[in-house]
């Protein structure tokens, strides 16, 4: 039967070169022990707009969380499982180094991301050099109730975390990815060094992550101290940086008990790293044996 109408091959194909034209981005994600939380994640993953990929970068979990990445794998192809124990840190720039994508965006094992997340990060991707999204966090409600504190440099957004981040790779290859020295504070480090090589950091409020707050005083005291001793890590690698905070913002916002029990825990962990000597930022060497011995050990 004949046709009586067919579209032009040029309008019938564009769709087709939208697609080639999207940035293909790498989702890196690092993990250890988080079967509970992985196939929600994997989950938020299955219908965001196209091309990426996820690298699951697993630090040695003894529970079933690299099981549940392979199973998902067989699934999808687009998720992979990388076996490298190491920092959180040291696992992100292996990912980072394994990446295919022109972009390279983060997020935590124990996160889920908006069906519409990865559409968002492409849109702002056009005219920044790195983009940050919003954190919905989810928990006990007098902890999800706290506010950031934001830290600025250049009218760019330091503090935006890297539980809702993505990098081009030509600004990671070129400023060198996470620092390992940091136990925390690692992506306002990395946020700063961007900054510091002329890139600027976007802001996309439609791009949305939901992350899991700290369930437990235990853990909330335990975040709070490691935060305030990555700040005093970033003061002594970089100097007094920053524009300040603003007060008044701060103050406008909803604040409970326990703003100021994070700030006085945060202030320990400062005074913890100022008390014990360190005065310097002392950079580590860094070795391919543990590379190579990790590498015999990956998994796919």
């Amino acid at each position: 039967m004949a046709t009586l109408f067919s579209w032009p091959k040029r309008i019938r194909n564009r769709s087709d070169t939208t697609s080639r034209k999207k940035i293909f981005i790498s989702i890196v994600i690092t993990t250890f022990n988080e079967e509970r939380n992985l196939p929600g994640l994997l989950d938020s993953f299955i219908h965001q707009e196209k091309p990426f990929e996820v690298i699951i970068v697993d630090a040695g979990s003894r529970d079933r969380s690299q099981e549940i990445v392979r199973r998902y794998g067989e699934r999808y192809p687009f998720i992979r499982l990388e076996i490298y124990p190491g920092t959180r840190g040291e696992s992100r720039n292996r990912g980072i180094e394994i990446a295919k994508g022109g972009a390279v965006a983060f997020i935590d094992g124990d996160a889920l991301a908006n069906p519409f997340w990865l559409k968002e990060l492409r849109k702002s991707l056009k005219k920044n050099d790195v983009v940050g999204g919003i954190v919905f966090n989810v928990g006990y409600q007098p902890f999800v109730e706290l506010p950031r504190v934001e830290m600025f440099f250049r009218n760019n957004d330091l503090s935006l975390p890297s539980c809702n981040l993505v990098f081009k790779k030509k600004v990671l290859d070129d400023i060198g990815g996470f620092d390992p020295v940091f136990i925390t504070a690692e992506d306002m480090d990395l946020n700063l060094r961007a900054v510091l090589a002329g890139y600027n950091i976007g802001y996309n409020e439609k791009a949305v992550v939901y992350h899991h707050e700290r369930s437990t005083v235990q853990g909330f005291i335990k975040q709070a101290f490691w935060n305030g001793l990555g700040r005093r890590q970033l003061q002594l690698k970089h100097g007094d940086v920053g524009e300040g905070y603003d007060l008044d913002k701060l103050l406008s916002r909803k604040l409970n008990m326990w703003y100021f029990v994070r700030i006085g825990i945060g202030m320990l962990g400062y005074a913890t790293l100022l008390l014990t000597g360190v005065k310097k930022y002392t950079p580590e060497k860094y070795s391919n044996k543990k590379t190579k011995k990790n590498n015999r050990n990956k998994g796919k």
